[in-house]
């Protein structure tokens, strides 16, 4: 049995959480530590996960879209991406950590080779996965990667093109994918790979692989540490990201008296177990 159905409904009610008419998603994974903890217990029990990191554009995502709200459902493990709801956990006294997808890659990376545990890289372009491959090849004593694999243009992430993405990660062996599809191709993907290939770990990382190969330009470090790579992004990319981040600035005032009714102990009834 899993750890994800072990635990208490104290536990339950101490996650932040985020919800909706149709959705309600703990973040069941608060920190790095914790997160280490349980994916070296998942890699050394031969247990395989899905990995999803909520952000305000997954928060927009989930209210008009019931697919996306349907896999989020399954995921087993979700962490905070973005420092909007790390400061929306901190209104709601239940802090968690940023964890962001593209940070995750190298830490998860290191746990999988600890492990003695394969990779494959999903998504992007072929030459930014070689690049990648290298990369996390040269930067981590241990770590392999197995196969890369770059779907077509029009990738259905639960029909025929997505099994056979997935007959290729069972005959490559690997271990733990990584998905850079963006959302919610990845999350789908995530979900329903996870229940044809149960001993694999999913997840879901957006563009991190690209920055590793220059192929994406990610905000330096001192940007990222005052909180503005949004603002980097939009400058970079305004016609795509703009109206995404206006989307996101209109569910802010909600999210934040979400966190204030978590801050005086209400809130919906828990609905999924936590790690």
């Amino acid at each position: 049995m899993s750890s994800v159905t072990r635990t208490t409904k104290i536990e339950q009610e101490a996650c932040m959480r985020f919800w909706g008419q149709a959705f309600d998603v703990p973040v069941n994974v608060p920190d790095w530590a914790t997160l280490t903890r349980e994916l070296t217990r998942r890699f050394q029990e031969g247990e395989g996960f899905s990995l999803a990191t909520i952000n305000l554009d997954h928060l927009v995502k989930l209210r008009a879209d019931a697919r996306f709200r349907d896999a989020y459902a399954e995921q087993d493990i979700v962490v905070a991406d973005g420092n909007p709801i790390v400061w929306l956990s901190h209104m709601a006294g239940r802090p968690v950590e940023l964890i962001p997808g593209s940070d995750a890659i190298l830490p998860i990376t290191k746990i999988a080779a600890a492990q003695s545990k394969t990779l494959a890289l999903v998504g992007s372009t072929d030459a930014a996965l070689a690049g990648a491959k290298s990369y996390l090849e040269h930067e981590i004593p241990g770590a392999r990667v197995v196969t890369t694999i770059s779907p077509p243009m029009g990738f259905d992430p639960t029909g025929t093109s997505a099994d056979k993405v997935l007959a290729e990660l069972e005959d490559s062996g690997a271990d733990v994918a990584f998905l850079a599809l963006g959302a919610p191709k990845q999350e789908l993907f995530a979900a329903y790979g996870r229940r044809k290939l149960p001993e694999v770990g999913f997840v879901s990382i957006g563009a991190g692989l690209d920055f590793f190969t220059g192929t994406q330009i990610r905000a330096p470090k001192w940007v990222r540490a005052i909180a503005m790579e949004w603002l980097w992004r939009a400058t970079l990319q305004p016609a795509r990201m703009v109206p995404r981040y206006a989307k996101c600035a209109m569910i802010l005032p909600a999210e934040m008296g979400h966190a204030l009714i978590l801050r005086t102990g209400g809130g919906p009834k828990a609905q999924k177990t936590v790690v």
